[in-house]
């Protein structure tokens, strides 16, 4: 979608960049989750899944350290990295959030940042579907 969006000429909106807020390292158990929340019955945040996705979720935190800023600026940089034909758009709740997420943008990562960051995490990495079986075939995939 994106070579076609580039073609196009249209911007592309990069949604839930933070991986559901997965990659903010506050969410490592299902007891983390309020109570009510929507993403206590999403596969990637429940059993198995959640436990190998805490695995990427180290490596992401690794490189995070190593470039002197937390997982969620990594993840942003990195996604800003991709273009300036690409926006991401993380739910921001708080300010310091906010403070936060605005700071990625300052963020300069190198060649081997970013291929460091693709190797250890690359594209299908995350185990578990975004949303439960019987919400996906109303995603239209």
């Amino acid at each position: 979608m994106l070579p076609l969006c580039r073609e196009l000429g249209i911007g592309f909106v990069a949604y839930s960049p933070l991986g559901r807020g997965f990659l903010t390292g506050k969410f490592r158990r299902m007891e983390d989750l309020p109570e009510g929340d929507w993403r206590r019955n999403a596969p990637r945040f429940q059993g198995e899944n959640l436990q190998r996705n805490l695995a990427l979720l180290k490596r992401v935190e690794a490189l995070a350290a190593k470039n002197q800023c937390s997982a969620p600026q990594l993840a942003l940089a990195w996604v800003l990295a991709q273009g300036d034909d690409i926006v991401p758009i993380p739910g921001t709740k708080r300010r310091v959030c906010l403070q936060e997420n605005i700071d990625a943008m300052k963020i300069e990562l190198s060649r081997e940042d970013l291929a460091q960051i693709n190797a250890a995490a690359p594209p299908g990495v995350a185990v578990g579907t975004r949303y439960p079986e019987k919400v996906m075939p109303m995603l239209g995939r």
